[in-house]
């Protein structure tokens, strides 16, 4: 199934320190490779055309990076950020309506491509929003507990003891029709679709390191050299 993606690369990597006081978090490196690039390889893996990645911080820096991919449109936010739902409303213009991938752009992974899993799972007549987790015990370099605990249905509820959000979804893009421009958090989207009992999960196979902090680094780079991809 080939659907829109939006990778989610505006944020100002205040996690990572001094390591973001000159170019933004999706350009720092893993194994050699940018984390915007580990995020666009993921997306074209599962199949997504077209192709957003949202920007603010160093914006000039991510759109140099990206001028040469013809498969991605850059997005950049100003005068202000707005946040994960608001760079999602604000990008849905260049990926049409009906249901699109999301990716957070600070993360890297083993196992089977997560949109292929994500593809698997899909049910729009059941579903608004379908989340990727991971147990916890695969989450690498995680920080805190978990996000999500699901029923027997796959249908989800908020639980720090459960798993873990890995930043990859499918979502209807008509849920943020309601939302105005400007900067407002994708949390708002799912607190209406956990209402409404139309958020589900589908659990990631392999393994998923969160690269939102400089210690992540060195996790992610040893998770790839001891859990290759399949």
């Amino acid at each position: 199934m080939s659907l829109p993606c939006m990778i989610l690369a505006a944020g100002f990597g205040t996690r990572m320190g001094a390591l973001t006081r000159d170019r933004p978090k999706p350009l720092i490196e893993v194994a050699g490779c940018p984390l915007i690039d580990h995020a666009l390889d993921e997306a074209r893996g599962g199949g997504a055309a077209p192709i957003a990645v949202n920007g603010h911080h160093f914006a000039d820096q991510m759109r140099a990076h990206l001028a040469p991919m013809a498969d991605v449109t850059f997005c950049e936010e100003r005068p202000e950020i707005l946040d994960s739902g608001g760079g999602i409303r604000n990008a849905l213009p260049h990926l049409g309506q009906g249901a699109i991938f999301t990716l957070n752009a600070d993360a890297v992974w083993t196992g089977p491509n997560a949109l292929h899993g994500l593809a698997r799972a899909w049910d729009p007549d059941r579903m608004d929003v379908l989340a990727l987790l991971v147990p916890l015990q695969r989450a690498v370099g995680r920080k805190g507990g978990g996000d999500f605990a699901m029923d027997a249905a796959g249908r989800i509820r908020r639980d720090p003891q459960g798993h873990v959000y890995t930043g990859a979804q499918i979502v209807k893009s008509a849920l943020f029709d309601d939302y105005p421009p400007g900067p407002f958090s994708l949390h708002a989207v799912w607190k209406a679709a956990i209402a409404a009992g139309r958020m589900f999960a589908t659990l990631h196979p392999g393994h998923w390191a969160d690269v939102g902090h400089p210690e992540g680094i060195a996790l992610a780079e040893e998770m790839l050299r001891t859990d290759p991809r399949v």
